[in-house]
């Protein structure tokens, strides 16, 4: 199975774009993009320097941009890609990356709401000097307890002996001089403390642009770096990518929910680098590719070669409603079988930290469960089929 992954602020360096500007079309499509988001994605992609390109409003589009940019050299055509890849995932910013990719919103829909993303983040930093230091080694349990007796938010929980914490400079100063055991503080090149209370004036001007947004169901599963949840409905998505402006993300589950589903080869799309070195520390035996300039194309190509899975279009995939996480399925009666509205809980999924609702997004009819209950599920296992009312079940 191959995943795809998209990364999030911090992983931008000064000229990284440049060799991809010299494939065809890239540079208009880069040229289009930033004329919808009204950033100049060229000149930032290849000669601003690294204080430019560090501030908010300006590295999130750049990052998506060139996230949305560099990903259609990976297929022929961008519906190849629905076809072969197994997952998708982002960081950050990088989970609006992965939402356009896999046709929950546009290209335009996606700048427009990283654009007011990047501003309204920027301006909720601008209220107090903060920002985020990634604290590496030490006992995990140890770091945390470190961090919040900081007062500070474990903002990103990446695994791999990873966390970021985030909070304001002060206190991420004084936990510099006062860092856990065997652990090392690292300021990252960031303007804020993301993924914190400090954000959230910015969900709140999230909340009112996505209301206006039209979405579509995902064609491809979606783990959302919140929990490592599958998420397909195209509501959802978006409304997780509100939210996860002020909560921690947890990539740690997100690879973890990658291991269960059987992912084999992942490639992470420019600017690449930060993620692939987390799997190749959380993911061992999986193949990973950071895909930096066109010169790694041809092993990337490979790559989706031997870890795509062809999958075929005989059923609409919202016709299929899949666990979000792994655990044990409780099948509720009213969801056994007939009619069923839409946003029905259908089932729910326990696991060994809490317990998720499945929702039926469109509703339908009950076809056939593809489970029984209390069986253990994986991630993205099928649970039921339903067919939209209406129509007549084969």
């Amino acid at each position: 199975m191959l995943a795809i992954t998209c990364p999030g602020q911090g992983s931008q360096t000064p000229g990284f774009l440049a060799p991809w500007l010299e494939l065809p079309g890239t540079g208009e499509r880069l040229d289009w993009l930033g004329t919808v988001a009204g950033i100049d994605l060229r000149t930032h992609g290849t000669t601003s320097d690294e204080a430019t390109i560090k501030d908010t409003a300006v590295a999130q589009p750049l990052i998506v941009g060139a996230g949305l940019v560099t990903l259609l050299s990976l297929f022929s055509h961008p519906a190849d890609g629905f076809r072969v890849v197994g997952v998708g995932a982002g960081h950050s910013v990088g989970e609006i990356t992965a939402a356009s990719a896999a046709g929950v919103i546009s290209a335009e829909q996606a700048m427009v709401l990283v654009r007011e993303r990047g501003n309204a983040m920027a301006t909720a930093s601008a209220v107090t000097p903060t920002g985020m230091s990634a604290v590496v080694g030490g006992d995990e349990d140890e770091v945390i307890a470190a961090i919040e007796r900081h007062g500070l938010t474990p903002a990103n929980r990446n695994g791999s002996g990873q966390v970021v914490a985030a909070g304001t400079m002060e206190d991420l100063a004084a936990l510099a001089e006062d860092p856990p055991a065997k652990a090392r503080v690292m300021p990252l090149k960031v303007a804020g403390a993301f993924h914190t209370e400090h954000m959230a004036p910015a969900v709140d001007v999230l909340a009112r642009h996505a209301r206006a947004i039209s979405t579509h169901d995902a064609r491809v599963p979606i783990l959302s770096n919140a929990d490592g949840s599958v998420v397909h409905s195209g509501t959802e998505v978006l409304r997780r990518i509100v939210s996860q402006v002020s909560r921690p993300v947890r990539w740690d589950l997100t690879m973890e929910a990658m291991k269960s589903l059987g992912v084999t080869g992942l490639i992470e799309i420019p600017p690449s680098g930060t993620l692939t070195g987390l799997a190749k520390r959380g993911l061992k035996g999986v193949e990973t590719l950071a895909l930096k300039t066109p010169d790694d194309l041809e092993a990337a190509h490979r790559m989706v070669r031997e870890h795509g899975e062809s999958r075929t279009a005989s059923a609409p995939a919202w016709r299929i409603v899949v666990a979000p996480v792994k655990g044990t399925v409780s099948i509720p009666e009213h969801a056994v079988s007939g009619s069923l509205p839409s946003n029905t809980v259908v089932a729910q999924v326990s696991s060994l930290r809490d317990t998720h609702d499945v929702l039926a997004p469109h509703g339908g009819q009950v076809v056939e469960w593809l489970v029984e209950d209390g069986d253990p599920v994986s991630p993205g296992q099928p649970l039921v089929r339903l067919h939209p009312e209406g129509e007549v079940s084969a």
